[in-house]
């Protein structure tokens, strides 16, 4: 178990250049797999995740060369092999499903182990991903540990429509429909900023590829995909995090980021809380006059309301951080997360500090903020961001606080104890129990 130790009380203060996106880093990784040409990768994060896909890759005997100090990557799957029967892909990483379309189109099989899962968001179907590796021709038959794909040929175009916007699935698609024999077209396809950038990576690649940044994609297949250079975008989520952390410690933070156009409605839900974003020269900085309070809506008798769900909504994994912000502030808010059952209910851990939280329904919270806060130990579900909000919030209150089970950071934001060190914060991390 890793816990942080959390010397709370300073405000904030300095600038911080962010990693990039794991939720970009993650599936471009999985999509190399596509391509018998080398690849190089910059700004490649040293997280937990990226180890265990690199690792995979090194056991199916592709060139693997890291240098996370520089962040370059230098990937080439000419030698790669794959045995379904005996090569097990990633457990408790959900990004491994996206490894299944490049093993179908190169060797003709896959898996998906029994395992695969993420953060603890509540039901995550796979459901929806086995549904698109049928519609490319794939068979799937249930072994005793998980289930194997069969393609018999090339993948086969097909026109899809999923049930909701996911970004797995979007993702499993193109990749699936990169090399397939036609064109394939998804309707209702994701279009969050990290799927942007994957598919931005994949016209690197030579993938014939329309209606990005759109809910609607064409996807012409090609016969073989290149090689090249890429590099890696800030992560947005991070860069949403050190704001927040600056505006909830009464500190003045700045972070590099170089991708504006995709925060107006970021801003505004900031300006929920009485934080002002300024976004200039390159850097975004959170401003608060005075304490952390939340606007009152011009609508009598409702609450401020944090809605998120699939882009161009507010983010869902953005949401915690957020409700962080919400205890701190005085006045009442309703938060919504419309993706996933169960992601909310980590409103115990908050009452701990004296917070004062309320569970609406598996997907809905109204904190009640400006409620006099004590340090506390606490322990944090297997939710990334949901272990930084509760550092966020202790963080903000004088003393010594622990987050316990804290290392899902770890899967997303690397040196991020040691990043927000150089900001003045007080952490640690601790090993054990």
């Amino acid at each position: 178990m890793s816990n942080l130790i959390v010397h709370g009380g300073s405000p904030l203060k300095g600038r911080i250049v962010p990693s990039a996106n794991k939720n970009a880093v993650l599936p471009i990784l999985c999509a190399t797999l596509l391509t018998r040409e080398p690849v190089r990768l910059h700004g490649v994060p040293e997280i937990t995740d990226v180890k265990k896909i690199l690792e995979v890759f090194r056991q199916l005997g592709s060139s693997v060369s890291v240098d996370f100090g520089t962040g370059v990557l230098d990937l080439h799957h000419q030698n790669t092999h794959f045995d379904p029967a005996k090569d097990h892909l990633p457990e408790e990483m959900r990004s491994s499903i996206m490894l299944v379309p490049g093993l179908m189109a190169r060797f003709g099989a896959a898996r998906i182990e029994d395992d695969v899962k993420g953060c603890t968001l509540g039901a995550r179907e796979i459901d929806p991903h086995v549904e698109v590796f049928e519609r490319f021709g794939a068979s799937v038959d249930r072994a005793a540990d998980g289930l194997l794909l069969k393609v018999d040929g090339k993948l086969r175009h097909n026109d899809h429509w999923t049930d909701y916007a996911s970004v797995t699935t979007t993702e499993n698609f193109v990749l699936c429909a990169a090399l397939a024999d036609g064109t394939s077209t998804l309707m209702n396809a994701a279009s969050e900023p990290h799927v942007q950038e994957f598919c931005q990576f994949m016209q690197m690649l030579g993938a014939k590829l329309e209606g990005l940044g759109t809910s609607r994609l064409t996807i012409h297949g090609v016969d073989r995909l290149g090689g090249g250079e890429f590099t890696f975008a800030e992560d947005f989520h991070e860069i949403v995090t050190f704001l927040a952390l600056g505006a909830i410690t009464g500190g003045d933070v700045r972070v590099k980021n170089s991708q504006p156009e995709q925060f107006p409605l970021i801003d505004r839900t900031f300006a929920k809380f009485g934080v002002q974003i300024v976004h200039e020269d390159g850097w975004s900085r959170s401003v608060v006059n005075g304490k952390l309070k939340v606007k009152e809506p011009f609508t009598r008798n409702i609450l401020q309301k944090v809605e998120a769900a699939p882009w161009p909504y507010l983010p869902v994994d953005l949401l915690p951080i957020f409700v962080a912000l919400g205890v701190k502030a005085e006045g009442s808010v309703m938060f919504w997360n419309k993706v996933y059952d169960g992601a909310m209910g980590w409103t115990t851990e908050l009452s701990k500090f004296g917070a004062h939280a309320f569970l609406s329904d598996p997907h809905r919270m109204v904190t009640f903020g400006g409620k006099p806060l004590t340090p506390a130990e606490v322990e944090s579900p297997y939710i990334i961001r949901v272990a930084i909000a509760l550092l966020m919030v202790a963080a903000s209150i004088p003393g010594k606080s622990v987050i316990h089970n804290a290392a899902p950071v770890r899967r997303a934001h690397p040196q991020f104890a040691e990043n927000i060190t150089r900001l003045g914060a007080r952490v640690e991390w601790v090993e054990g129990d």
